[in-house]
């Protein structure tokens, strides 16, 4: 139980930390005149139109076999 609860908190410490530097490479305060170019590290656009999709999907398939 101890094993499965760290890969969890693992993969949530992980997504916050990359979302946190994304937000950090992209923003307008840390991308003035003397910033270079950086790229994220996630394309959050694609991210969320793929979770959407999941979660759509997901929707649609509870929906269909709550019905029965």
């Amino acid at each position: 139980m101890q094993t499965f609860f760290g890969m969890i908190l693992g993969a949530l410490l992980l997504a916050c930390g990359v979302y946190v530097y994304d937000s950090m490479q992209t923003s307008s305060v840390a991308n003035g005149e003397v910033a270079t170019t950086n790229r994220t590290i996630v394309n959050w656009d694609v991210a969320k139109a793929d979770w959407d999709l999941l979660r759509d999907r997901a929707h649609k398939d509870w929906v269909r076999i709550s019905s029965k």
